[in-house]
């Protein structure tokens, strides 16, 4: 089966693929593809909050930053047994993560909701419930750990 992770740069699409690591059977996934997606015309950079030494704002390119997250998320997976592809794809996030579970006849598509640290209700609203609804394979939505609640006196 081939696994679609995709990531946003952020820590939690770093937890997600940790996640699909602690539970899949490596004997039946036979390639992952880490895929980032960078949109041409965006005000706001790729933020790679992932990779070592980086910083939050990328000095370098768009597509650098993405290089470097798919780079470090694609490191969980070494040495675990199945083939690791990287890619860093252009254009809408959902779109292409879609595109790319159809292109690669993906088994498998695993994202994370709440990556960029706005309300769940607007990440798990945009991309990872657009990619759920419309994959052509099952997708694994990994949600951030809750936050502990601050008790009342």
């Amino acid at each position: 089966m081939h696994v679609i992770v995709a990531t946003d740069g952020s820590k939690q699409s770093l937890a997600a693929a940790k996640h699909l690591k602690s539970f899949a059977d490596p004997s039946k996934v036979t390639e992952i593809s880490v895929v980032a997606v960078i949109r041409p015309l965006a005000s706001v950079a790729f933020a790679d909050e992932v990779s070592e030494g980086s910083d939050k704002w990328p000095t370098g390119s768009f597509r650098e930053a993405a290089e470097n997250a798919v780079e470090t998320i694609a490191k969980v997976f070494e040495g675990w047994g199945p083939k690791v592809n990287k890619r860093v794809r252009s254009g809408s996030a959902a779109n292409e993560i879609i595109k790319a579970a159809k292109q690669y006849d993906a088994g498998l598509v695993v994202v994370a909701a709440g990556g960029r640290g706005l309300s769940d209700a607007v990440l798990v609203g945009s991309t990872a419930q657009r990619v759920q609804h419309y994959a052509p394979c099952p997708v694994l939505v990994v949600r951030p750990a809750p936050k502990p609640r601050k008790r009342r006196s």
